[in-house]
């Protein structure tokens, strides 16, 4: 069973959506260029075409100024009907937006992998939140055991356990390290950790092989919401589920080997960039 990491489609889709609104802006403020072939002969027969096109479009051209006056106001009671199709125009439009964002939601929704994080690990996050923003304290780098090392070991776990190696818990592992290294600097990090993530991890160096628990289960948090955007039958995705929930458990079980009980008092200062926010 394989994961795709792939979480540079949707930086990629972004700017593709960008791009398109700035072409179609920028073809609707252009004026057209019009050649000498395509202008009309000053005849009395074309000066009545155009008068006749004037009227058509409600203009009034004034031949002495050359300046065009609009036509004669509409009533009071025009004015309040039309008035009152705009508004309901307007509700219109505003539901089928609603509408169209509501469904669109529950898309989303259905897609969602459901990851139950266990309680001892849900207050381990609260606890991580706490000494980072709180505290002003951060994960002494590089962590031991790192990443790397508690997806080998839960490798060598499973394989004992089971009996053999499957090419599923394989694969579902190298996608688990995948995502860590694409989503840490992108939606892993709290502001105040920036800079200590630009100065440990240079020279293309993995963050998988500097950080540890604390980072990895953080990505848990974000799992569900980066899945929603790969297409997984539905079979395979009960499957991911409980094969995720079997390696929060090992997170669990080893969690006094895997996390720290407290993190380095040095002060921080806070980094600049996108990160988690506080």
């Amino acid at each position: 069973m394989e994961i795709l990491c792939s979480l540079s489609w949707l930086e990629q889709k972004v700017r593709k959506q960008k791009s398109l609104l700035w072409l179609r802006h920028l073809s609707n403020s252009w004026d057209e260029w019009v050649g000498v072939d395509r202008l009309m002969k000053h005849t009395e027969e074309n000066v009545m075409k155009q008068q006749a096109l004037d009227k058509k479009q409600g203009v009034d051209k004034n031949p002495k100024s050359g300046r065009s006056a609009q036509t004669k106001p509409k009533s009071s009671a025009d004015a309040k009907l039309d008035k009152e199709d705009l508004k309901n125009n307007v509700s219109k439009g505003k539901k089928r937006k609603s509408d169209s964002g509501a469904e669109k939601d529950n898309v989303s929704l259905e897609k969602l992998v459901r990851i139950q994080i266990p309680s001892s690990l849900r207050k381990q996050l609260v606890d991580d939140w706490e000494f980072v923003t709180q505290q002003d304290k951060l994960v002494k780098l590089p962590r031991s055991p790192t990443v790397d090392d508690i997806l080998t070991k839960y490798l060598e776990y499973r394989s004992k356990k089971d009996g053999m190696m499957t090419d599923s818990i394989g694969e579902i592992l190298k996608g688990i390290r995948c995502y860590f290294d694409k989503a840490l600097p992108v939606m892993l990090l709290y502001k105040k950790e920036r800079k200590q993530y630009h100065e440990a991890v240079v020279d293309n160096v993995s963050p998988s092989t500097i950080y540890g628990a604390e980072h990895l289960l953080r990505l848990f948090v974000k799992l569900p919401e980066l899945l929603a955007y790969v297409n997984i039958e539905e079979e395979t995705l009960t499957r991911l589920q409980q094969k995720l929930l079997d390696f929060l458990k090992f997170l669990q079980k080893n969690h006094s080997t895997f996390f720290l009980s407290a993190y380095d008092g040095s002060k921080v200062s806070e980094g600049k960039g996108k990160g988690k926010d506080e």
